[in-house]
């Protein structure tokens, strides 16, 4: 079992409050958070704080993000208590496998770098796990009588900004490692380790005002790149979905006289009357041509059936359903788990796919549930759009 881990205490003293303190238009907690979510490799993803104040703000998000929040005792919530006595406090009281320590003061944290460094985790072979990021500083250290040393060159052969390699400096946004490793070392990693690199500009974690100030204006221009969840989110009017690996399983069931059966989630379909009771129209779009569908399309009183729609077919026909109702593609809201569902994904305003989605659709989708195709989530899906709607 693989865990996300982000402590949050009230006590900080630079910026009061900071982990919920608004960063570009969102609490600063919300952005690894989000993070964690949609990168699809977690369980469970556990917030862990001493603050009634946080856990207030972190509660209001439960529609749309999926967690767990935990009581952090006042013993490591202090200013002179270490990260890994939260991390030892938590191994003892839950159980998992492989855990992702995350910072809330990296909000630069993307859900891409989370699954890459897994990624990389799992084919280096490594105990534990870090994310750095590379500086290309001169790194200089001044002895006790006064003089000064280079660390990393030599003053009499500078090389060039451009050929210099530069260090890996820690940038505290994420580190993986194992139960059994954690509470023999008592240490967010240990063993053999590796790194993921990051953006330079992840160096920033918010510690100072100044730190703030340059990562909400690094996050500002990261928005105005993509629109915001919440902005598409609030102005969808359609909502599709693909059947098999979505609604379903992926699994091809067939009784003894050769007859199909597909096994669907109640929860799933809560999650298409929710949206419908919004006024937002619902469809299916799917590869094959099925009774069952038909049947469970009428029961759930979907507003478009498309059967029979393969690769190129599936834009085409939501473009169709969007000439038929007078909007556009960015009013649509998409959930698709394979490569036929590619060309959609990336038009659709919306994007999600189930966390067992094949990796190309992971990677182009805008939302990676944690849930698991059959398994909810399309409810998953439907509930962020709602909660940002309500």
């Amino acid at each position: 079992m693989r865990v996300a881990f982000i402590p949050v205490r009230g006590g900080s003293k630079s910026i009061p409050l900071k982990n919920i303190r608004p960063l570009a238009g969102k609490p600063l907690i919300y952005w690894t958070m989000e993070a964690a979510l949609h990168s699809g490799v977690f369980d469970h993803i556990y917030i862990s704080t001493d603050s009634p104040e946080i856990e207030e703000v972190v509660v209001k998000h439960q529609q749309a993000l999926a967690f767990t929040l935990i009581k952090r005792s006042a013993e490591t919530a202090t200013d002179k208590a270490s990260t890994e006595s939260a991390m030892l406090e938590f191994a003892e009281q839950f159980d998992f496998d492989e855990i992702a320590l995350i910072q809330a003061t990296s909000p630069l944290l993307k859900s891409e770098h989370i699954r890459e460094a897994f990624e990389q985790k799992k084919h280096t072979n490594v105990d534990s796990l870090l994310t750095v990021c590379v500086q290309e500083r001169f790194i200089w250290e001044e002895g006790t009588d006064g003089r000064a040393k280079p660390i990393n060159y030599d003053p009499l052969n500078r090389p060039r900004r451009q050929d210099f390699e530069g260090l890996l400096v820690e940038n505290g946004a994420m580190y993986i490692t194992s139960k059994e490793s954690l509470l023999a070392t008592k240490c967010r990693i240990s063993g053999t380790m590796g790194v993921y690199k990051m953006p330079p500009e992840s160096y920033f974690e918010i510690d100072e005002p100044s730190d703030w100030q340059i990562a909400e204006a690094l996050l500002k221009k990261d928005q105005s790149k993509n629109t915001p969840f919440t902005e598409v989110a609030a102005s969808i009017k359609l909502f599709l979905s693909d059947v098999d690996g979505v609604l379903t399983d992926a699994g091809m069931y067939y009784t003894e006289f050769g007859d199909e059966l597909k096994k669907f989630n109640t929860r799933d379909g809560m999650g298409f009357q929710l949206i419908r009771e919004q006024g937002i129209k619902t469809g299916l779009v799917t590869s094959e041509i099925t009774n069952i569908v038909k049947q469970r399309a009428k029961k759930l009183k979907i507003d478009f059936l498309h059967q029979g729609k393969r690769d190129h077919g599936k834009l085409e026909v939501a473009q169709q359903m969007c000439e038929k109702l007078g909007i556009t593609l960015q009013e649509v809201a998409y959930i698709g788990d394979d490569i036929n569902c590619l060309e959609l994904i990336k038009a659709a305003g919306l994007s999600a796919c189930p966390a067992d989605a094949v990796d190309v659709i992971k990677e182009a989708a805008m939302v990676v549930c944690n849930k698991k195709g059959g398994e909810g989530c399309v409810r998953e899906f439907a509930e962020m759009i709602l909660a940002v709607r309500n």
